[in-house]
């Protein structure tokens, strides 16, 4: 699928400006990587001593993190390099290791304790990425993109592109490109290879997805040229970059006016060592936090400008220009848990229909990621009605997790959040989901 020519000198320029981050991130021997996707009912463990709490997206991932799936819930992590992680219904995985060597190489070690993951390994030069299921050892020195499932009497290992070795207590076992390594774990690990890969039903997600990322990209070299271009894909879909004279090169989500502000919906997350620190609800809603600040120009609105240093953890938010009477969300003086902060629209599926209706000021807010390919066409519309609807495939509109943190109670104005499965999850809403007007088709 062909990408989108008009933004590769913008992209060319974020990839050149990020990597002016790499030195501080990399002294600090900090490490995060991102959950991007989150479907349906998906729990984390961020070793902070709280146990599984409801996931959602953006929560950044560290060493020693769990992350588990509900039925008929998927969730993705992305990596630095753009390299991708994602787990199907009723799989656990952990993160033994997440880690940076003095050399500003990245080691990663994920532990597949049950159910279905697909790699995707971009293979950034002297990277470290590994996959252990069982007694077995996948090191990745090389791009791949496979699917391993485990349960409880045999394994599998199934490759698209590229090929592995699997470290096994019998000695190494290589599997290529359409090849599959099928392990009796119930007599002594006994392996078979088979010259064909057997389809999954999750096939097709896992390829829709890996689509997405090649039409979006912001070009073919940001994964590989800045390790801190993870997230530029979901920029290109959400939103556009423009520069401005005398300020230089910014970015805007889409559906956004008077009134909108980058922390409408988020949540402060305790993480051990680190305290409280922002994530954006907003499915774009990372790179923006994490590096760079946010301007509010008068003319256009509050809008992205990349610069400065990358912040492993937003613990602090950057904003420059603000308005009068903006105030920005603080967080928790005390406490260990999640603190929402929900305040703006979202898009919401209208009716028994697949039928989405896009608000204005929801910035991308529930809209599923590719499935609209006109996004920059619709936010005019938008903007001018105040809504609009629009047909969704059947099988498109997700869940990213954000609403399920909490309920607001009805005409709370700013009260209490009730959490599920959340510590701590006390929050601020200021009501109003806006319906607008209009309709489009």
């Amino acid at each position: 699928m062909s990408k989108p020519s008009s933004r590769l000198p913008i992209a060319a320029a974020l990839a050149s400006a990020l990597l002016l981050a790499v030195p501080s991130f990399a002294d600090s021997q900090a490490r995060i990587v991102r959950l991007s996707d989150v479907q349906g009912d998906v729990h984390i463990d961020r070793n902070s001593g709280q146990g599984f709490e409801k996931a959602f997206l953006n929560l950044p991932i560290t060493q020693g993190v769990k992350l588990k799936t509900g039925k008929d819930a998927r969730a993705e992590v992305e990596f630095e390099d753009g390299s991708t992680l994602r787990i199907t219904p009723e799989t656990n995985i952990e993160f033994p290791v997440l880690s940076l060597r003095d050399s500003g190489a990245k080691v990663s070690t994920v532990n597949l304790e049950k159910g279905m993951a697909y790699v995707n390994f971009q293979g950034a030069k002297n990277d470290e990425f590994a996959v252990t299921f069982g007694q077995q050892k996948l090191t990745l020195p090389r791009p791949v993109h496979l699917r391993i499932e485990t349960e409880a009497s045999k394994a599998a290992v199934a490759v698209f592109k590229g090929q592995v070795q699997i470290s096994t207590p019998g000695g190494p076992v290589d599997v290529s490109k359409n090849e599959t390594a099928t392990f009796d774990l119930a007599h002594g690990d006994r392996e078979t290879l088979a010259k064909n890969v057997e389809p999954s039903p999750y096939d097709s997600w896992d390829k829709q997805q890996e689509q997405y990322y090649d039409r979006y990209a912001s070009n073919g070299s940001v994964g590989s040229t800045s390790p801190y271009a993870y997230g530029a894909t979901d920029l290109n879909y959400y939103g556009s970059f423009f520069n401005l004279a005398g300020y230089g090169m910014f970015w805007q989500p889409y559906f956004i006016g008077a009134g909108w502000d980058p922390f409408l919906n988020g949540a402060w997350a305790f993480y051990p060592g680190y305290g409280y620190g922002w994530v954006s609800a907003y499915p774009w809603g990372w790179t923006p936090y994490h590096y760079g600040s946010w301007r509010f120009l008068p003319d256009r609105g509050w809008a992205w400008q990349p610069g400065g240093s990358w912040s492993p953890y937003n613990t602090r938010l950057s904003v420059q220009n603000p308005p009068t009477k903006f105030v920005l969300p603080q967080p928790p003086n005390s406490g260990q848990g999640t603190v929402f902060v929900n305040r703006g629209t979202m898009a919401n599926q209208v009716g028994l229909f697949r039928r989405l209706e896009i608000r204005q000021n929801s910035a991308g807010l529930g809209i599923p990621r590719g499935e609209i390919q006109n996004l920059s066409m619709l936010s005019p519309i938008v903007q001018q009605r105040g809504a609009a609807k629009v047909w969704m495939p059947p099988a498109s509109l997700g869940d990213s997790g954000w609403w399920h943190g909490g309920y607001s109670e009805p005409n709370a104005g700013v009260g209490a959040w009730h959490g599920s499965g959340m510590s701590g999850s006390t929050g601020h809403s200021s009501g109003g989901h806006s319906s607008g007007g209009g309709s489009h088709h």
